[in-house]
Parts: structure tokens; sequence; C-alpha cells
């Protein structure tokens, strides 16, 4: 999306290939924003990355990384707050990630402390959205999930309205229920306050209907300014430097060893980075210790940066795409995610090279749309390659996605596209939008249209390799103009093998021819095909041959010469 990027690099170390995902985007504020998402907006539940993006696709394009520890049931180990607004409190052992709202990211350690009151005196609040111990008192919001869990011994209030958890505010609501035994629907606008033992006995007496409850929810330090936050750590680069010993509580098993890591920093510009490691995958990535990984976000310029939740949980993932190889060979749902959202224009990536002459690769350029979250006055403009304006709409467009015409009709509509290929070269869509909010926003994309290549063909279907008899496959491709060729063995899932020929070829017929051989050994039988490449004044463009079938048989035998 405009102004972020995303790049794969591999590490050669000791230990073995280490691999990195690493994002970089503007500093979260106008179009952007760094924002925590819980799980299907409850608490108790899991969720993947890629199915909150995809659920929050009408919002935002995002990009983002997994959030927080959490238990089995989902809850998260740390804070989350949403703007402004108290989901979970912080695990005051563990560094939480603040989010300012102009973008500055603040990484601490933040307790909690709570208070309610009744007809008594001030009483100890101990947590939020979480089951009381055995003489503790919690809040259930909304977040929380429907009602209250079900749990014997406990004593419930029902608090309609209550003003939003905002930290370090006095809260206060009346009283409209007094039940026991959890399961209590939790009122949208209100809340629920539970307890279990002895405090239970004080909250029945000293909360009956009508009375007035006041609450507050304390963050020390204050946190003056954080309107998002989310639990994680542990610290890994403060003042510019790795940490090797942030003394917080985390187990040597969880820091010393090399596992799958993410993390999330900002560089000294204000622009933030998302780094995840993918690890427990023997000759493709081993991972990284934890101060391996602040190591690395030292090199990529962070000065100040949070570890998350690592191993089977480390996820990166666009637009609902996942872009990292998680450690359990399937993505894993998570608690909270933290996805640095966009909020303007955007206008998803095409393929950069297409060839649409009739061959039946690559015919068509889909889908080429844009995508508005906000209402927008857009103007969508696709130019032709020799700056003709070939499609254009403008006026006030709703959210949601529209698609342009490719082929384009003469008329720019979106009328069925006209016969024959549309012209070569470089195509390009711009759409130029301001939002309600006066916010203004552009997307560009384009792609080039390519005909160098045409049809393909083979020689023979199967090629069958043995020692002592040479047998070979050719194949053919049409070209249109004058281009550098290379051909290359693959097999039928895109692995390539070796290319079989590099030349300068004039407009034609080609033909090349492969033995069954690398390296003058044969290859092991199965199916493969043969991948042309194409490179000329209007780029790259690829076309492959259907699969043939490679066999490998028993050598010739020689037969002996008679004696006499």
């Amino acid at each position: 999306m405009p102004g972020v990027t995303y790049e794969r690099a591999v590490q050669f170390t000791p230990h073995g290939p280490v691999a990195l995902h690493v994002v970089r985007g503007p500093r979260p504020n106008g179009l952007y924003a760094l924002r925590p998402v819980l799980s299907n907006e409850r608490i108790e539940g899991l969720e993947r990355v890629t199915a909150m993006q995809k659920r929050l696709a009408p919002t935002a394009t995002m990009v983002g990384v997994n959030a927080d520890f959490y238990a089995g049931s989902g809850r998260p180990s740390g804070v989350l707050m949403r703007d402004g607004v108290v989901d979970s409190p912080p695990f005051g052992d563990r560094s939480s990630l603040g989010i300012a709202p102009e973008g500055a990211l603040d990484v601490r350690r933040v307790e909690f402390f709570g208070t309610w009151r009744g007809l008594g005196q001030r009483r100890t609040l101990n947590d939020v959205n979480q089951v009381p111990g055995a003489n503790g008192v919690s809040l259930f919001t909304q977040s929380f999930g429907a009602v209250t869990p079900v749990q014997a011994g406990m004593t419930e209030v029902v608090l309609n309205p209550l003003p939003p958890t905002t930290p370090n505010t006095d809260l206060s609501g009346p009283v409209l229920e007094v039940r026991s035994g959890g399961g209590t629907p939790i009122p949208a606008g209100g809340a629920v306050l539970a307890a279990r033992g002895t405090a239970g006995q004080r909250l029945a007496e000293e909360a009956p209907v009508g009375t007035a409850i006041a609450l507050r929810l304390i963050l020390r330090p204050e946190w003056t300014g954080i309107s998002q936050a989310v639990g994680g750590g542990p610290v890994l680069v403060r003042d510019r430097g790795p940490v090797f010993r942030a003394n917080e509580a985390f187990t040597t098993s969880q820091l010393a060893p090399r596992h799958p890591r993410t993390a999330v920093g900002q560089l000294a510009d204000g622009r933030v980075i998302m780094v995840v490691v993918d690890g427990r995958r023997s000759g493709y990535s081993v991972g990284m210790t934890n101060f391996e990984l602040a190591q690395t976000l030292v090199r990529l310029g962070a000065v100040t940066a949070s570890g998350f939740d690592g191993g089977g949980s480390s996820t990166l993932a666009f637009d609902g795409t996942l872009l990292n190889r998680p450690s359990d060979s399937a993505e894993r749902p998570v608690s909270t995610s933290l996805q640095l959202m966009y909020y303007g224009a955007f206008a998803p990536a095409v393929l950069p090279v297409i060839s649409p002459n009739g061959d039946g690769v690559d015919e068509t350029q889909l889908p080429l749309t844009y995508r508005l979250v906000r209402q927008s006055n857009a103007t969508a403009t696709l130019t032709a390659p020799d700056g003709s304006v070939a499609f254009t709409e403008t006026g006030p467009k709703p959210p949601g996605t529209y698609p342009v015409a490719f082929p384009p009709a003469p008329s720019g509509s979106l009328a069925p596209a006209p016969a024959g290929p549309p012209a070569e070269g470089t195509w390009r869509l711009v759409v130029d939008a301001t939002d309600d909010l006066g916010r203004v926003s552009r997307a560009v994309q384009s792609f080039t249209v390519n005909n160098t290549l045409g049809s393909t063909g083979l020689s023979r279907r199967t090629l069958v390799v043995r020692t002592g008899r040479k047998q070979s496959i050719s194949a053919g491709v049409t070209l249109t103009r004058a281009a550098t060729v290379v051909a290359t063995v693959e097999t039928a899932s895109g692995v390539r093998i070796a290319p079989i020929a590099l030349r300068r070829a004039e407009p034609g017929r080609l033909r090349v021819a492969w033995t069954g051989t690398i390296k003058r050994s044969f290859v092991y039988g199965g199916l493969y095909r043969i991948r042309f490449r194409a490179r000329n004044e209007l780029g790259t463009v690829e076309l492959a041959t259907k699969p043939f079938r490679v066999i490998r048989a028993a050598p010739v035998k020689k037969t002996p010469k008679p004696r006499g």
C-alpha cells in the first residue's frame, strides 16, 4: 500500500539460515494508524491474523502481525486498550506497547490498580474481564462477550449505564440488578461487577439495587496521551541499543533458544517497523534468540522496539494474505494482532506483465480495481501506453470496491471490451480521492502488455531416458518481435531445474531441445515443463509449455559378440 514496503531476506549464520520478513511504514498518523485488533471482538476466543484483516477490510487496508501472549481461552496476557478504553489490564512484570495519537511508540512496564466504592469505603478492583480470584473483584465489559462466565459462589451487580472504561478517570453507574452464579448478560453501554468469597459478601452488602457505584481503573505510571496499547514483551530496543536482559517475567526457555519471533519498533524518523522471523524449519529457517532479534532490529534502524508472542503464533499478513511461513505449517489463531492501517484510496497489485494475445495464458488483467474505505470524492483514470485516457470516472463514492474495465471499451465505460488485444506497452491506473474528513490520497498501479510470446508446442508428450540410447524432446514458441529468450526446465509444480538455452531470437518460431539430463546426469522420472522467458523493450514476459512426462528406463544391454 502507499508508503509501505515489504521485503524478505535470508541471513546465513553458523546455526543455519534465518528467513526474515520486514515491513516498514510511515509514522502512524493522518491516513495511517497503528491499532491493536481483538480476535472476534471478544476477549474469549481466537482468530487468525488473516481473518482479522478480512473482517476489517471494509474499514481499512492493513498489514500486521500477531501481538500479545495469551491463555488457552484466548485472553490476552497483558494490556489491551483501544481508543483509550481498557479491555484488558497490563501485566506489570512485562513490557506494554503504547501508541500516542501523533504516532509515537512508548514501550514500558505499566501496572494496574483498580478501586470500586458503593455504600462503604473504597475497595480493591483486581482485574478487568477475568474471572476473579478466591476473594477478588473483577469488572466485565461487553468486550468480554455476551455474558459473564458461569462461576459458583460469584456475586454480580449489573451497572447500566456506565461510561467507557477509560483509565485514570472516575467512572460511576447505578446498580440495576444483583445476581449470583455467573452467566449474567452484559448490557450494551454498561458492565457487570463480579466478586467471590469475602469480596462477594461485601459487594452484596454495599451495592444493593439503586446504589451508585464509583470505579477507577488506575495505570501506574499514568501513561498520559496513550490511546492504543497492547501487551507483549520483552523490550528489545531501548534508546537505540539492543537490550540483552530486560528482567521481565519470561523464562530462559522462552528467550534463549532459536524460535520464530515477532517484533514491532519505531525508527528515528518516526516510521514503524514490523519484523517476523520464521523458525523451527531446518534448511529453511532456524529462527533467532531474543537477543539476536534485538540486534537485528538495531541494524534495521529501530530506536525502540518490543517483542510479541513467538513460536507458532508468529504471523505477518497483508490484506488477508499470509506472507511468512508459520512453524506449525499453517497459520495459528491468536488472541490479538497489531495492524498498520491505511485509510486512503487503494489499488490492489496486479500482474506486472500480461500477454492477452489469444494463446490462453495470462489473457486477462483481473481484477483491476480500486477500493475506498470512507465516503470520498474520487477520480479514477486508466492511461494507455500512448498517453491517451482509456477509462475515467469521477464523482462521490460510498465505501466499496470498484472495477476498472480492461481491456477498456472505446467510450471508457464499463461496456464489453472491444475485440482484439489491447495496445502493448505500459498502462497506468491512478486514483485520487478526498474522503469525508478532508484527507487526500492517491493510489497508483501500472502493468505492461507484452505479446512477444505466442503459442508453445512440444515434439512429444513423453521422454524416455536411459543409458546407451539418446532421446530428446523439443519445445517451440512463437515470437512476434525480437527478444532475449531464456528457456528453463522446471517441475510441474514450478521448481526450476536448469536453463537449457539463452539466445537472442528474431521474430518467428524458436525451438529448443532437452535430453533429460542436468550436468550429464539423468533427472528423476516425473512431470516437467519448459518455460520461456523473453525480455525486450516492453519488459519481461513468460510462457510455459504443457507438462510432459520423463521416464527413466533400464540401460540398454549390449549383445555379446559370438565367438568363432
